[in-house]
């Protein structure tokens, strides 16, 4: 899983876009990103398997109806994704680095990316690994 590759690539980039364009599209772009990951673990926390398949991005949705064999919002409900308090108080950390966001809570870590339609949630149920990229329960294919 490429994680830890496209994160470093992404905060490359990010940094440059910080200098250049400053702080206030940044910071815009951190609080959507955090919106976009509240609304996701509402949806998983309330069991909302449509709603949950709206805030994923489409290669994710996919990923899951296909290894569910029924659709996303059917097959979601049977994943193993942990979820979190959605309050933005319980939001540990808001990283965004161009298009790529980690949205980090106490018992979940997402990655999003940034879509026409805005942020959507690439990958969830996100863990760390000294040394090694993330594991994440669900992501995209």
């Amino acid at each position: 899983m490429p994680w830890r590759w496209q994160w470093g690539a992404a905060a490359a980039t990010g940094a440059a876009l910080v200098l250049t364009t400053g702080c206030g599209a940044v910071e815009e772009r951190r609080t959507a990103a955090m919106a976009a990951a509240l609304d996701f673990e509402r949806a998983l926390g309330v069991r909302d398997g449509g709603a949950v398949c709206q805030a994923l991005a489409p290669e994710t949705r996919e990923e899951v109806a296909q290894s569910a064999k029924k659709s996303c919002a059917q097959g979601i409900l049977d994943e193993e994704v942990p979820s979190a308090d959605a309050v933005p108080e319980d939001v540990q950390s808001v990283d965004v680095a161009g298009r790529q966001a980690r949205v980090v809570f106490p018992a979940d870590t997402l990655f999003l990316s940034q879509f026409p339609g805005g942020w959507k949630v690439v990958a969830a149920g996100c863990t760390p690994r000294p040394q090694r990229p993330y594991r994440c329960t669900l992501k995209g294919g």
